[in-house]
């Protein structure tokens, strides 16, 4: 939903080359500049490797106390042996998921991963596709995976939107266990290392999610803020150091959370508008969404919002109530900041022949002045 226009620009500037950030109740995109470049994920591609994990959990696949195995490829590549994070697993042992998921979540822990993804599908090779496969599911439509640590692969991308959704729907669908994220230390193999997000000891309201970086990627982040009665999203990537990293998104989130007001553009069941109708026994069908409709407008542009009915149409009779027709489509300044889905909101049926006859001659009309 939108790119960085020009409105957004004048609202705020970040250091980050690709930006991203979401309010998670209504859906208003409060910021973004090139959300669709793709970035090489680095350790946040952890977050698609805990969503796998997490679904399996609840849909009965997988429990908390199952264990898993260490194996020397795991040990040899994401363990200390390698020079990244680890959370220090010992070869040939067994660890239970829970410890696992608090070793990858907390320590960034690449061995932890790969213990998880030779566990569940056999090799990184399979598990990564499950990745993938998993990510079009839920709606991320462009980002790829070759493992699941995130360590330099080809192929492997992800985007500053997509990662930002990701957050929202793991926070959404697994409240349980979005907790971790906010777990400040872990310690396995005596070993105690603290959660790598800066924003947690920050006293801004933050808990979640993720950092990551290598060479290619650069310094990026995925966090989240829960503070006066809202919550925000934010994806951010290519920064040049672990400092920059914190202060970015520590005053992007602030800015979320400040500088916008909570705005209710449609009640209730309020008529949205219409569309227009093809054949039917009235020219149009009037459009509702399913509750209230609201948005966060920045205080400084509140002139700036305009709104449209976006449909396929003229729609042909007859409708039925409930129907999806369109959406409403939000831009503050040049940037989409919403998307809402608009029903009939009541039922049309097909009109008397000589009105479907001037429907066609109007059509035919307008067809040749396209």
């Amino acid at each position: 939903m939108g790119q960085l226009g020009s409105a957004a620009a004048q609202l705020f500037e970040t250091k980050a080359q690709t930006a991203y950030m979401i309010d998670a109740e209504t859906g208003t995109v409060l910021f973004s500049k090139d959300p669709d470049e793709p970035m090489p994920p680095a350790s946040l591609a952890k977050m698609m490797t805990m969503e796998v994990v997490f679904h399996a959990i609840k849909t009965g696949r997988l429990s908390l106390d199952d264990a898993f195995y260490v194996s020397e490829y795991a040990w040899r590549t994401g363990g200390a042996a390698s020079g990244g994070s680890t959370m220090f697993a010992e070869v040939n042992s067994s660890i239970t998921l829970e410890n696992l998921i608090q070793g990858v979540i907390v320590q960034s822990a690449n061995d932890g991963c790969i213990i998880i993804a030779e566990g569940m599908a056999g090799s990184e090779a399979n598990f990564a596709q499950l990745m993938t496969d998993r990510a079009r599911a839920i709606g991320l439509e462009t980002s790829v995976f070759k493992n699941s640590t995130g360590l330099p692969a080809e192929g492997q991308f992800v985007t500053a939107r997509e990662l930002a959704e990701l957050g929202l729907h793991i926070w959404r669908e697994y409240p349980d266990f979005y907790a971790y994220y906010a777990q400040p230390e872990f310690t396995w193999n005596g070993i105690t290392q603290r959660n790598r997000n800066p924003l947690l000891r920050m006293d801004i309201g933050a808990d979640g999610m993720k950092t990551g970086y290598t060479e290619e990627s650069g310094y990026g982040i995925v966090g989240s803020v829960q503070r006066k009665d809202r919550r925000l999203f934010v994806a951010m990537g290519g920064m040049q150091s672990a400092e920059q990293r914190a202060e970015e998104a520590r005053k992007i989130l602030d800015w979320g959370i400040r500088a916008f007001e909570r705005n209710e553009i449609f009640a209730d069941g309020e008529i949205v508008g219409e569309a227009s109708l093809y054949g039917g026994e009235k020219a149009g069908v009037a459009l509702k969404a399913r509750g209230p409709i609201s948005i966060f407008v920045p205080i400084t542009n509140r002139d700036r919002l305009i709104a449209r009915i976006v449909y396929d149409g003229p729609v042909e009779a007859p409708v039925e109530a409930g129907a999806e027709i369109g959406h409403l489509k939000v831009w503050i300044g040049d940037t989409l900041s919403q998307e809402t889905p608009l029903y009939a909101a009541e039922s049309v049926g097909r009109g008397p022949l000589h009105r479907r006859a001037l429907d066609a001659l109007q059509e035919l009309l307008v067809g040749w002045l396209r």
